[in-house]
């Protein structure tokens, strides 16, 4: 729009004639006098409709709340005794010369000019996009977009590439549920969305990128549970030639980074981050994730934590019964990830398996986990030899991981990485109850997409393409 300023500049230009437009806020009419608060992306300001503009003022009868507009206007100073000094732009408004309607707008099925927090969640959800029009989500979306950026300049300064990678994969049953996508050109076979990027990043190490980052999108296909989502972010990462507090170490330093930089309000507990083994946290505080805060009172302490020393490998319980009539071991946190040093024997000849520890290390804060990682499995025998003890047979193994495997006897470097929980690190920072608060377009808690009606039905004729029949 021709010579459109935003809100937020206004201030810089008294005494002189602006166009602004955006959203009207509130209309009152004042009988000879109308005010309008008119807010766009930036900011909020109070215009107002005179008499002696009457054209400008009959226009400014019609306007409604959420009615986008365009205004021709001259910005003047307040009279001192109307000031606000509890806006950013209370010291001035808008003489309204000439308003453009740009677009009507039905009554709104709720009110964005609070927080929300009384309204409905799937009310919300269903009207997500004027939901977001409220102030405190749109603070929230943008400051994730900050935080991103200040994590991506970081580490392209510490020589990290910023890497995509795929959404279309193969299902792998070393995690949760996956979400699978039917092939139209091989029927009966299926692509996986991604639970995470961990096979792809431990590629890219072989590859020799050394230093690999992405914001990365994973699914995961599990029962709703509180706060979880069935898509959610993670700030991935993984570097080659380290050591666990190589990895370690730099997290840590981001963290602090922008937490410093973009949250000077939130104060960090203890720096460097204290640690603490599994074992330890289990025997005093009876979870993984401990909550180590002097003062829970206080939303903006910050207690970080790293959690160390994780034992590899726990009882399966509820798995199936092995054929060879062994127990049925599984991997606490990953099975790509490397023992310490010191278990790599016992490792390698299978003994010992519930002393085994792993190079895993949780990001702690607040109680909840917000990141994790570990040192990898670098070499063919020694990941193979992971499958093995969980009761794989090694025509599976192949089958499952033979590319991986094929992988790291290619010549493949010590590495390791990390990935945050990007949606419940925000939560802490802006202060929300759940993740659904700082994402754009979240799901309900039973992973339904209320505004687009997902999930759907499907046109017979797509079924027909895919080779699949429904089944009641």
């Amino acid at each position: 729009m021709k010579n459109r300023i935003l809100i937020s500049e206004i201030k810089t230009h008294l005494g002189q004639e602006i166009t602004i437009a955006g959203w009207v806020d509130i209309r009152r009419d004042h009988g000879k006098l109308i005010f309008i608060d008119l807010r766009d992306v930036s900011g909020k300001v109070q215009m107002v409709a005179l008499p002696n503009h009457k054209e400008a003022s009959e226009v400014c009868q019609k306007l409604r709340g959420e009615w986008v507009i365009k205004v021709q206007g001259k910005v003047n100073p307040r009279p001192p005794k109307l000031v606000n000094t509890k806006e950013p732009n209370g010291e001035v408004e808008i003489e309204i010369l000439d308003v453009t309607i740009l677009n009507e707008a039905t009554t709104p099925p709720i009110d964005v000019r609070d927080d929300g927090r009384e309204v409905s969640e799937e009310v919300r959800l269903k009207y997500r996009y004027q939901d977001l029009r409220r102030p405190r989500l749109q603070k929230n979306i943008i400051n994730r977009h900050k935080v991103m950026l200040h994590v991506r300049n970081v580490f392209d300064k510490e020589g990290f590439r910023e890497i995509e990678t795929p959404l279309l994969s193969a299902t792998t049953p070393e995690g949760s549920r996956d979400f699978i996508v039917p092939s139209r050109i091989e029927h009966g076979k299926f692509f996986s969305l991604p639970q995470s990027p961990q096979q792809y990043k431990q590629l890219l190490m072989t590859a020799g990128f050394e230093r690999y980052f992405q914001f990365a999108r994973c699914m995961r296909d599990e029962d709703g549970r509180g706060d979880r989502q069935p898509e959610f972010t993670q700030m991935d990462m993984e570097m080659s030639f380290v050591e666990q507090e190589d990895v370690m170490a730099i997290n840590e330093k981001v963290m602090i980074g922008l937490i410093t930089a973009l949250y000077p309000n939130k104060k960090i507990q203890q720096i460097p981050f204290p640690r603490m083994s599994y074992k330890d946290a289990m025997e005093k505080y009876g979870v993984d994730k401990p909550d180590i805060r002097n003062d829970k009172n206080d939303p903006d302490l910050l207690a970080f934590l790293w959690v160390i020393d994780w034992p590899f490998f726990e009882i399966d319980e509820k798995g199936k019964a092995r054929d060879d009539g062994g127990p049925n071991w599984t991997f606490t946190h990953n099975p790509f990830s490397a023992p310490t040093p010191e278990c790599m024997v016992d490792l390698m000849a299978q003994k010992n398996i519930s002393s085994i520890m792993t190079t895993q290390y949780d990001m702690v804060l607040n109680g909840a986990e917000i990141g994790g990682g570990s040192i990898r499995n670098h070499t063919p025998e020694a990941l193979r030899t992971v499958f093995r003890i969980m009761g794989y047979t090694d025509e599976r193994i192949d089958k499952n991981f033979g590319h991986m495997l094929s992988a790291l006897g290619s010549g493949t470097p010590p590495h390791g990485g990390m990935a945050w929980g990007f949606d419940r690190l925000l939560t802490f920072l802006e202060n929300e109850p759940n993740i659904r608060e700082v994402i754009a377009f979240p799901k309900t808690g039973e992973g339904r997409d209320l505004m687009m009606g997902a999930p759907s039905d499907v046109m017979p004729e797509q079924l027909r393409e895919l080779g699949i029949k429904i089944q009641n």
